[in-house]
């Protein structure tokens, strides 16, 4: 019953991007309609292929109740089927896809303000969309009415579309607005206000302003959303590209003080000028976000969030009874781990996440010293993990603020110029080696092997006699005794 090469016509005068995926949804069309039921492209593939941009994913959208889509493909998930959603697994040209296939249906209420109560299966592909969130994201697509190849790509996309909501025209003009009530929409499912800031960044788009209103209107129910899921809608935001307007429509929309209060008391927390002419420390932390590259480590991401997240804590204004006193934010370093430890355990972070976020804001700080560092000190500076995190880090921090590159030039150079077994070296000698010597084992062989380390590192010793030279010259074996 489920031949892939059911679509091989569809495909040969279908104008998509050649792929796995693509050619899995064709197949999957191609064999719900040979078997007498409405099926089409849908969703986040249309909207992404009318804007020129490569569908990660393919949806299908389909009249067919779920037990009739199972029926037909061999392999498939039953994951969502309560309502109306069955994943198909393909095989094509080697490489396993997997295909969201979704019944035409009404939604009933949404109690919890995630899932509906209850769903009722349609055969009408109109009555489907209009539940759907954002109009961008409620066309659908039929492969059939594609043009032929020599027709003009875009063209031909947009005759193949089934419009119901406004969405062509939305994307036209660059609108981000909800199907129907926005109320309704956000009310159903409260991470939808998160997913239109989302989109409206990633796209450039303006909210349209019922939808704004709304969103304003229901921020506070954004608190009902599990913590995983604002956390991943968040991590999206800060790593498509546009961060830096997604936060600012998150300031807009009432949402951020919702869901990271401490980023919003970064606004009106004024800084030394001689040192900050940007301004204060949320246009700081902007123009940090909007540095941010599409496909950067998330946890480069979140650490430049929230690497001065200490400082309104630790402001404290000029003495103006001082001369020369400026703004200080004595501490901040400190203060804001613990307060990004709190928003990590608070979103549920891994503890490896956990982890780097941290040591991204604990570091931050230390590039203006590592001219000074002896060679050990700085060695160890480059043993941190990602070290290219933290130097990518910094070099923001400067461009958000005087511009001063110099300490991330001198690291930089170093850090690339030193072979990595100059930076981790074997190490010379280890606790067998002290016990041979006649050291009683104990708390001291830390001091030891620190001290040996320290001297491999400055480069005062290269081999096993020297290590061994040192530790009987510095630490006398009779004085353990």
């Amino acid at each position: 019953m489920w031949n892939p090469g059911a679509c091989r016509t569809l495909k040969r005068s279908a104008m998509l991007p050649a792929t796995p995926q693509s050619a899995a949804a064709l197949a999957i069309v191609a064999t719900l309609r040979q078997h007498g039921h409405q099926a089409y492209l849908a969703g986040g593939c249309v909207r992404d292929l009318l804007l020129g941009r490569s569908p990660k994913d393919y949806d299908v959208a389909t009249s067919a109740t779920p037990d009739i889509v199972l029926d037909l493909f061999p392999r498939t998930f039953a994951v969502g089927a309560h309502f109306g959603v069955v994943l198909i697994s393909s095989e094509i040209e080697g490489q396993a896809t997997l295909t969201e296939v979704a019944t035409f249906r009404s939604d009933g209420a949404y109690s919890d303000g995630r899932h509906p109560d209850q769903v009722r299966y349609s055969q009408s592909a109109e009555e489907d969309v209009q539940r759907r969130d954002f109009t961008i994201n409620g066309l659908l697509l039929d492969p059939e009415r594609l043009a032929l190849e020599e027709l003009d790509a875009t063209a031909s996309l947009q005759s193949a579309v089934l419009d119901h909501v406004g969405g062509l025209a939305d994307l036209q003009s660059g609108i981000l607005r909800a199907i129907g009530s926005p109320t309704r929409r956000f009310e159903e499912d409260h991470l939808r206000m998160l997913r239109a800031i989302r989109f409206a960044a990633r796209f450039s788009f303006t909210l349209d302003p019922a939808t704004h209103a709304a969103i304003r209107a229901q921020a506070p129910k954004i608190q009902s959303v599990s913590r995983e899921r604002v956390r991943d809608e968040l991590t999206r935001m800060l790593t498509e590209g546009h961060a830096r307007r997604a936060f600012e429509l998150l300031h807009e929309t009432r949402l951020l003080p919702e869901i990271l209060p401490e980023v919003a008391r970064l606004q009106g927390v004024q800084q030394p000028p001689e040192y900050h002419p940007e301004g204060d420390v949320w246009t700081h932390t902007l123009m940090l976000l909007a540095q941010l590259q599409p496909g950067c480590p998330m946890t480069l991401a979140w650490g430049a969030l929230l690497h001065d997240i200490g400082k309104p804590a630790t402001f404290r204004p000029a003495d103006p009874a001082k001369p020369g006193d400026r703004i200080r934010f004595n501490g901040h370093v400190e203060v804001g781990v613990r307060i990004a430890a709190e928003i990590a355990r608070r979103l549920r972070f891994s503890n490896e996440e956990t982890a780097q976020i941290l040591a991204l804001v604990e570091n931050h700080m230390r590039f203006a010293d590592a001219p000074r560092m002896k060679t050990a000190t700085l060695k160890r500076f480059f043993r941190l993990h990602c070290f290219e995190e933290h130097l990518a880090l910094h070099r923001m921090d400067c461009l958000a603020s005087g511009g001063y590159l110099d300490y991330y030039r001198f690291a930089a150079e170093r850090f690339h110029a030193m072979p990595p077994d100059e930076v981790r070296p074997t190490p010379l000698l280890t606790g067998h080696h002290l016990i041979a010597l006649g050291y009683p084992p104990g708390a001291e062989f830390k001091t030891i092997l620190h001290a040996v380390e320290e001297a491999q590192l400055e480069g005062a010793i290269h081999t096993r006699d020297e290590a061994l030279a040192l530790v009987r010259s510095n630490f006398p074996l009779q004085s353990k005794q």
